[in-house]
């Protein structure tokens, strides 16, 4: 089964990148210089930042339905991301190296199943989640700190 993940669109936190600190702490963003990789997945292009780059953290809806399962957790993104990266059929920087939760939604946005990858056989359970007819999208998330990584959809 073909998937492809993506990237969240930079235009959504386009707007916070001019604000200045103060006005950011006001919205419950906090800007921070990377001091290391890997450490700061960034939520657009799916890589982790490099060493003295600029990225916000703040807390990002990545659930948004009307079921029990709405969800939102902190991520970080890139201030000088440009676009949404998109992987199909392979899997993006971000999730090497790191334990991966998927979370399995129908379309009603109702979790169906779930499943964990601590031994880097990924792309075998995501081929596996869309096996089920009703799997309408996956969810992954990082299992250490549980902060939402990317959605993953079936290729059409």
């Amino acid at each position: 089964m073909s998937f492809i993940i993506s990237g969240l669109s930079a235009e959504e936190f386009q707007p916070l990148f001019s604000l200045s600190d103060e006005a950011l702490k006001t919205r419950g963003v906090i800007r921070k210089t990377v001091s290391a990789k890997p450490g700061f997945p960034c939520r657009i292009t799916l890589e982790d930042a490099e060493p003295g780059e600029t990225v916000l953290l703040l807390n990002y809806e990545s659930h948004k339905t009307d079921s029990p399962y709405r969800s939102s957790y902190a991520i970080f993104v890139r201030e000088n991301a440009s676009a949404a990266q998109t992987f199909t059929d392979e899997l993006p920087p971000v999730f090497k190296g790191r334990p991966i939760a998927l979370r399995i939604f129908d379309q009603g946005g109702n979790l169906i199943g779930a499943d964990l990858d601590t031994t880097g056989d990924l792309a075998a359970k995501i081929e596996h989640a869309f096996d089920n007819p009703d799997a309408a999208y996956i969810h992954a998330h990082n299992a250490m700190h549980g902060c939402f990584a990317a959605e993953i959809r079936r290729a059409s």
